[in-house]
């Protein structure tokens, strides 16, 4: 498709993020404080709280603040219990939808879910109707020109999965999800940063839209994520540049 670019579409979703930087204090504390509650407060022995841990200190969250958040986690702080659930369904084109979310009320959460899908054109479905469209994976993008003979040699060095060079010139780099860390790092020491990079649910085929199904499916991911109870939103949809 003309103006399918995984960069241009990456940079756009790094954009759109960016734009939100108030929520994302709130949303990583929480996904802090449920690690910390589930596999203790040592990040070293407890590979999600590292993973939380790092993506605050990449957001430039205050140290007091994680500090509390893990501290809410393992008692020493009085705090909400969180219930992670999870929704699926399907988008503009049949995209698929999965919405990771903390909440201490499922009650208000689904219903929440359901009116976004709802009001903006989706359609809630089924437990596991889109999961097995989704892999668990950590993903590094770099940009255009970086050299991918010596960038696949240090990945797949480090630890990484899989390297795989775009239509556009940019190159990916996947990981396993608790590997992230060790892998960035290690292609950092040999000179290789990402210009975008995170732990998420990679759709294994994409959904194209362009015109006006492009924008409404971005009006309804643009719902749900507003919703406070929700931590993140993966879609295989691809909204091509005009």
């Amino acid at each position: 498709m003309a103006g399918h670019s995984k960069w241009a579409n990456i940079q756009h979703r790094k954009g759109r993020q960016d734009e939100k930087r108030g929520r994302v204090f709130s949303r990583l504390a929480k996904e802090i404080t449920v690690a910390a509650r589930m596999g203790g407060g040592d990040a070293s022995f407890n590979p999600r709280l590292r993973l939380a841990v790092d993506k605050a200190k990449g957001v430039n969250m205050p140290a007091d603040n994680i500090d509390r958040a893990i501290k809410k986690g393992t008692g020493e702080l009085e705090g909400v219990t969180y219930e992670e659930i999870r929704y699926e369904g399907y988008g503009i084109g049949g995209a698929a939808v999965m919405v990771d979310c903390l909440t201490d009320n499922k009650t208000r959460t689904v219903a929440d879910v359901r009116h976004a899908f709802n009001k903006y054109g989706g359609n809630m479905g089924t437990d596991g109707c889109v999961a097995f469209q989704f892999k668990h994976c950590g993903q590094m993008l770099f940009a255009p020109g970086t050299s991918e003979d010596a960038l696949m040699e240090a990945a797949l060095e480090a630890g990484a999965d899989d390297v795989a060079t775009n239509d556009d010139g940019s190159i990916e780099v996947l990981t396993d999800p608790y590997e992230y860390t060790t892998v960035k790092e290690a292609l950092e020491k040999a000179g290789f940063t990402a210009e975008f990079g995170e732990v998420t649910m990679k759709p294994l085929n994409e959904t194209e839209l362009e015109g006006d199904d492009a924008a409404r499916m971005q009006k309804l991911l643009d719902a749900i994520e507003s919703l406070d109870d929700v931590q993140a939103v993966y879609t295989s949809a691809v909204m091509a540049e005009e």
